[in-house]
């Protein structure tokens, strides 16, 4: 209905204006910057589990986070680092993200084609390790089958909620659609049935593979469980099942990097395009006839705290920035529906405010599964983005009064 760059940034502006705009654009950079670390640090993760496989072991200095709130332990329990602040920077981490970034400056299709190839190898290598896990499922692990109650179900489905972001950064590239009316939702809900699926196939055979305990805090859980059921009696057939799922681990979590990072960049350069950001923000390269400047920025903004900072406190930020885009888009959908009826819609959501407003209050509840922590990191974020606006972009927005002579 409204095929621009921007996503839930370009919704807003449309439907509740101007300073509403603004937040949920400062908070889509928090949303798709603290996601794409999170993956980031996952990616390293598999890298080293890679090297691992081939018996390289590089360094822990160099492909550790330098704060780790719980500390590190090897596959044995033993202790390698203490909760905290140590010396260290996640190299892989750091250098994936730099590496997409040159990608996404070249062009849209080539990084499209890219994608396409890796979402691929993505999809075998989930198909291969369910068939594989399924003869090594231990129905023990599951008993009991909500361990923590309700309340675990709640804060395990706010944890893993960033990776929806996937779905609403396809609407981000509209402007780069054919056909958008009809694409965009054809492409968001048959992925949503697709990833839904895998998704629960997997944690399944995951959970029944190794006690839940035992992948707290693991930014690598499927092929650190093969791992150590390849070393068990009659697992050696797991080792080389390892080694096909850190391939495709690595080439889907590259897939998502690149979409999280076309998403961030695609969003400053709205921003920029309105006047709430500096105008530097959307230039176009001339050569390549993408937004240069902010998918570089975006790309330095993700790196450096990717090396820092370890997965569990990079997953929070980005949960609770996704979940509050997805209460004001759901609010924008109603306001649309009342405020211009008659439009023409491509697409028109079912149930008239009914799942809208489902989707609000399921949001909300998620959020307050998220720790005390995370919510004062945000309303600090929020704060920060609300100065900048006052100060500085509502004088220089395109609806700025103009000055007095």
């Amino acid at each position: 209905m409204i095929p621009i760059a921007g996503s839930a940034y370009t919704y807003t502006y449309a439907t509740m204006g101007e300073l509403i705009a603004w937040i949920i654009g400062w908070d889509l950079i928090l949303e798709y910057a603290g996601s794409n670390m999170t993956v980031s640090v996952g990616f390293a993760a598999h890298v080293v589990d890679l090297l691992d496989w081939f018996g390289l072991h590089p360094p822990a200095t160099w492909i550790t986070p330098a704060y780790l709130p719980e500390g590190m332990q090897d596959l044995a329990g033993k202790s390698l680092y203490h909760p905290g602040w140590h010396l260290g920077f996640n190299i892989p981490a750091f250098l994936v993200v730099l590496l997409l970034t040159v990608i996404l400056v070249r062009g849209i299709r080539e990084s499209a084609s890219t994608n396409n190839m890796m979402v691929g190898i993505k999809l075998i290598a989930i198909l291969i390790f369910v068939s594989a896990a399924i003869s090594f499922i231990h129905p023990n692990n599951w008993h009991p089958f909500m361990p923590n109650g309700m309340s675990g179900v709640l804060t395990g489905g706010s944890i893993i909620f960033f990776t929806y972001i996937g779905f609403d950064s396809v609407s981000t590239a509209a402007e780069e659609c054919r056909n958008p009316q009809r694409d965009l939702p054809i492409g968001i809900i048959s992925t949503l049935i697709v990833c839904t699926v895998l998704y629960v196939a997997v944690a399944i055979c995951l959970t029944g593979l190794v006690p839940w305990k035992s992948m707290v805090g693991d930014a690598a859980p499927v092929v650190n469980a093969l791992k150590k059921l390849s070393l068990l009696p009659g697992g050696h057939s797991l080792h080389w099942i390892r080694l096909v799922v850190l391939f495709g681990a690595i080439m889907g979590m590259l897939s998502s990097l690149l979409v999280y990072q076309l998403g961030q960049s695609r969003v400053w350069f709205s921003m920029s395009r309105d006047g709430l950001l500096p105008k530097v923000f959307s230039n176009v390269h001339p050569i390549f006839r993408t937004p240069a400047f902010s998918t570089w920025v975006a790309g330095f903004v993700v790196a450096i705290p990717s090396g820092l900072f370890d997965i569990g406190t990079l997953a929070d930020l980005s949960n609770i920035g996704t979940l509050f885009a997805f209460v004001l888009v759901s609010v924008g959908v109603i306001v649309l529906r009342y405020r211009e009826p008659e439009r023409h819609r491509g697409f028109r959501v079912p149930g008239g405010p009914i799942i809208p407003g489902l989707s609000v209050i399921f949001c909300f509840l998620l959020m307050a599964g998220l720790p005390i922590i995370t919510w004062m990191r945000f309303l600090i974020w929020l704060a920060i983005g609300l100065v900048i606006y006052f100060f500085y972009s509502r004088h220089r927005s395109e609806f700025a009064p103009a000055p007095k002579m």
